[in-house]
Formats: structure tokens, C-alpha cells, sequence
């Protein structure tokens, strides 16, 4: 059973633990450096990106985050987290970790009046289609060779991408009954 952590800083981190409990995942909020020890995977959820990628700097978590990916555990982030993790935004601010080869363009659908819901066919994940609740999301602008692109809307926007064992969602699965993509997390966790 791995264990996993959610960057509880900011953000809608409670709803991403209910859903690991949901699951039966065990699961821990992560604030300081320490906490991501013995980890398997880390959420970092939805939230203000900017406070987010201020607050991981603030309390040193930027470096100890980036090692434990490279040495091999899971990450996914959810609409801010999405941001977080990037290689590169196409606004000059915050500077995201750099972890996954995505640009991102923040607020890509518009302002919180232009949230949305809509119904996503997502590829590796069976059964009907998953629920994506779009609050000021982001999108994937550009993406490396080895980003999988898992749902897209629009034709073509990508919202939910995997790299190795790092995931990341525009969407925020977390504000559904539907626990898929936290167990598909999961499972990424748990891979050798």
C-alpha cells in the first residue's frame, strides 16, 4: 500500500484527503521538509499557484520536492498544481518547480465566472466518462516527447497529461464522488 502525501499549504488539500481515505490509501498532509520522507507519491493540489510556489519557497520545500521526484516518487497536480509542476509557464511568474516537461498557461479558460463542468473521456481510465469540474484552469501549451496526453477538450486543449510518474490535471478530480483518478494515482504510486 503506498502512502501518500498531500501538500497541505493552500489550497483544497482536505478534499483530496478525503478522497485517498475513500480509497483506502494512507495518506498524510505534508507542510515541512521531513514530512515527504518515506513517501510514495505527493498531491499538490488546487489553489492560488502564486501563494503556493511562495509558500513551498518560504518553507524550503522546493528542493527536497524535485529530489524525491527524481528519485522516483509519484507527483500529480491538480489545476494549481498543474502550474507548480511545470517546466514552463507562459506568464513570467511564479517560477514552477520544473518537474514535468509541460508549458502551462494559467487561467487559460478565463476568470472564476467562466468555470465550468464537462463531461471528459480520458484515456486509461474505464468506464464512463469522468466528471471535470474547470475552476480558472489551466491548459498545456507545449509539451515534451515523453508527455502522454490522457483528455483533452476542445479538440486539442490537453488538460490531463502523464509523464512517467508524474500526472498532472487542469481539472479538479478531487470536487467529485468519482475516486478513478485518485486510484489511477495510486496505482502510479505504487509502480517500481
Amino acid at each position: 500500500m503506498p502512502t501518500i502525501g498531500v501538500l497541505s499549504i493552500q489550497g483544497d488539500f482536505q478534499e483530496h484527503i478525503n478522497m485517498l481515505m475513500k480509497i483506502g490509501a494512507s495518506t498524510k498532509e505534508v507542510r515541512l521538509a521531513h514530512e515527504l520522507e518515506n513517501l510514495d507519491g505527493l498531491i499538490i493540489p488546487g489553489g492560488e499557484s502564486t501563494t503556493i510556489i511562495q509558500l513551498i519557497d518560504i518553507y524550503n520545500l522546493r528542493d527536497p520536492i524535485i529530489n524525491k521526484v527524481h528519485a522516483g516518487m509519484a507527483i500529480w497536480g491538480t489545476c494549481a498544481g498543474m502550474i507548480s509542476i511545470a517546466k514552463k509557464l507562459t506568464d513570467k511568474r511564479p517560477i514552477p518547480l520544473q518537474l514535468m516537461d509541460i508549458e502551462v498557461s494559467r487561467n487559460a479558460f478565463g476568470r472564476q465566472i467562466d468555470s465550468f463542468e464537462i463531461d471528459l473521456d480520458i484515456k486509461n481510465i474505464a468506464g464512463p466518462p469522468v466528471k471535470g469540474i474547470f475552476i480558472r484552469a489551466p491548459v498545456v501549451t507545449n509539451m515534451g516527447a515523453g508527455v502522454e496526453v490522457l483528455s483533452v477538450i476542445d479538440s486539442a486543449k490537453p488538460v490531463m497529461v502523464l509523464q512517467d510518474k508524474m500526472l498532472a490535471t487542469s481539472f479538479h478530480p478531487e470536487l467529485t464522488e468519482d475516486t478513478r483518478i485518485h486510484e489511477f494515482f495510486k496505482n502510479l504510486s505504487s509502480a517500481q
